[in-house]
């Protein structure tokens, strides 16, 4: 599933290739994948005729806004955009397309048909669901050592699957959440509470370093993501546990290891991270 540095990269890919364009007609092939309004004839008359003023995200969403409407879209498990010519052939598994009167398309393709699409709204979107439930940014301004350390003290489960929580910290999922835990040496079985102020202070900077260098990096193509223009992210080449079962942890030299916790397979050094 793409997390926050994927979906930031696809948001920023997206902002130079349809800002501007206005929509002459959106194609639902997939109707279950329209949550708001339920109905897809209904979803594309309401977009008909809007221009797009920008792309923004929150957590793992993409905001398209199409005044007075912001489409809030999920990727999921396979979820991906990409731009097209109105010649160009119809690829498998395209579910919704949105032509431009430029004629070009943006077209959104989804293997598994587990993504989503609600569109509220302009100023709604962040007091409704999907969006109403999620956690802090963990990049923005507003997301503090002091205000990250205040959310930890009520917490009475383990580090991982608080982190894999999106209503404590939007954004992050398991390729991050191991990587940040690793970089500020904490085992992902910890309780919470057990944790020092230094430590919490070292976790703090981790999540937020180990997003900026994913995000300048272009994301993970672990799986099967790709961004806007079909590239893929480099991130994966600088990972130092997630996927690495085996192979010597890059700072002692101890084999990494896999276990699943919070229900997610998690990788660790079990020297580094006691």
């Amino acid at each position: 599933m793409p997390e926050l540095p994927e979906v930031e990269t696809i948001k920023r890919t997206l902002e130079h290739q349809i800002v501007g364009k206005t929509v002459d007609e959106v194609s639902v092939f997939l109707p279950r994948i329209i949550k708001e309004p339920p109905d897809p004839e209904l979803f594309g008359e309401m977009l008909q005729g809007r221009t797009v003023k920008g792309v923004g995200r929150r957590g793992k969403f993409l905001l398209i806004h199409l005044d007075p409407w912001v489409l809030v879209s999920h990727l999921r498990m396979e979820g991906r955009y990409c731009m097209e010519s109105s010649e160009a052939p119809v690829e498998k598994h395209t579910h919704v397309i949105f032509r431009f009167t430029d004629k070009t398309e943006l077209r959104y393709r989804d293997v598994r048909q587990f993504g989503t699409m609600h569109l509220w709204p302009k100023g709604e979107e962040l007091e409704r669901l999907p969006l109403v439930k999620l956690g802090p940014e963990p990049l923005s301004e507003a997301f503090t050592p002091e205000m990250f350390a205040q959310r930890l003290r009520s917490r009475k489960t383990r580090m991982k699957a608080l982190l894999l929580n999106q209503e404590f910290l939007s954004g992050l999922g398991n390729i991050y959440v191991d990587e940040s835990l690793f970089s500020a040496g904490i085992h992902p079985e910890r309780p919470v509470q057990s944790l020092t102020d230094d430590e919490v202070k070292r976790l703090y900077t981790s999540i937020r370093s180990t997003l900026v260098k994913a995000i300048e990096a272009g994301g993970s193509s672990v799986r099967s993501y790709v961004n806007g223009n079909g590239e893929m992210g480099m991130f994966q080449l600088r990972i130092q546990v997630y996927g690495r079962r085996g192979e010597p942890c890059p700072r002692c030299g101890e084999p990494i290891e896999r276990r699943v916790v919070a229900g997610r397979g998690t990788h660790l050094c079990p020297r580094c991270q006691r």
